[in-house]
């Protein structure tokens, strides 16, 4: 591990020097490739340096114990190779945790897609609930949440929404928010005060840049029609609405939340390699039942990942056991606390997994 982490810091220094360089510089593609380097390795050389800190003092510390014949000082000494040895193993676990292999994807965008499930009517209001939970915890992060495509239902609920999130390392916080979302309330519309049982299903796809998923403009279908619901004196009167159709996979995509044709395009390409992607990945792990598929899911998504209780004021995830009883701040974005849980939970079990593996 030590080699490998002198390495990534001799990389480190050397790419900010690179980053000095007029000839870096003046190169906009080129510089914006070198500081991304940049960023992904200063969090490991911050924590080796960190470490190798934490290892001199140790050192002296244990120096101080050996040579001094003064009782006071020495039990000094032993006190702070103790509170020095808990920080040195912690730095040193945190150090495994970052060398753990990451997922290409972590640094991306994500396309966001969230569809009312069992409950009728209940289920659209609480997917647009979530949608705006997502925001909201969008905003709290400083990202930025465009809404690329929705499907309202007559009682200002959500059947299905597709929003895009930009920002940094979004797909690593949200990757495990995909699943079945089941909500635990009164509805609005039961009058005999019955809790009723809705469920709302959450994808979270990793945007898929050009490079990444090649297209054959020949396998496309692009159809345009004439956008429906509010909008105005473009609604129905200009084919600015488009659907794409990806032909050897069968995927559609319709965009008409733009008055542009061009721009509604635009955007149904950017969702449409993100589901490419997707089947892709899952056709590759498919064999391994990976992670990935586990918290994405195959298609169905059946399985329950987490339960929102009103009547108790309960958030629960079922994957690692944690309840939260902070429901309104939840639904307002307060997803630090959950978000950082499965993270935390996920890394761990990677840890441990290379562990047996080594």
């Amino acid at each position: 591990m030590l080699e490998k982490l002198e390495q990534i810091e001799a990389r480190y220094v050397a790419l900010t020097e690179e980053l000095s360089s007029p000839d870096v510089f003046s190169d906009q593609a080129n510089y914006a490739k070198v500081s991304k380097q940049h960023r992904s390795l200063g969090e490991v050389v911050a924590k080796y340096r960190e470490w190798k800190q934490l290892k001199s003092e140790l050192s002296g510390a244990k120096e101080l114990l050996d040579s001094s014949e003064d009782d006071e000082m020495r039990e000094l000494a032993r006190a702070e190779m103790t509170t020095l040895q808990e920080r040195l193993d912690k730095s040193e676990e945190d150090l495994r945790i970052l060398l753990l292999p990451r997922d290409p994807n972590d640094e991306k965008n994500v396309i966001l897609e969230i569809r009312a499930g069992t409950g009728g009517d209940e289920a659209t209001l609480f997917a647009a609930e979530m949608l705006r939970m997502y925001g909201r915890y969008a905003e709290r992060q400083g990202w930025r949440m465009e809404i690329l495509d929705a499907s309202e239902s007559g009682i200002g609920g959500v059947k299905e929404a597709i929003a895009i999130i930009e920002g940094d390392k979004v797909y690593s916080k949200l990757k495990h928010e995909s699943g079945v979302h089941r909500v635990q309330r009164v509805p609005q519309t039961e009058a005999s005060g019955r809790i009723h049982t809705s469920a709302v299903t959450v994808a979270v796809l990793p945007e898929a840049e050009e490079v990444d998923v090649k297209i054959n403009p020949n396998d496309l279908r692009i159809d345009t029609f004439c956008s429906s619901g509010p909008g105005g004196q473009s609604v129905n009167t200009t084919y600015s609405a488009v659907r794409i159709t990806h032909q050897p996979t069968g995927l559609v995509v319709s965009m008409q939340d733009e008055k542009s044709q061009i721009k509604n395009r635009e955007k149904a390409m950017r969702v449409l390699r993100a589901r490419l992607q997707e089947l892709e990945e899952q056709k590759q792990h498919e064999a391994l039942a990976s992670e990935r598929r586990s918290m994405v899911g195959s298609g169905d998504r059946s399985e329950k990942i987490r339960t929102y209780n009103f009547k108790e004021n309960r958030v629960s995830d079922h994957r690692i056991g944690l309840t939260i009883h902070q429901l309104d701040l939840i639904m307002e974005g307060a997803l630090d606390e959950f978000i950082n849980a499965l993270v935390a939970h996920y890394q761990a079990e990677k840890l441990k997994a290379e562990t047996v593996a080594a």
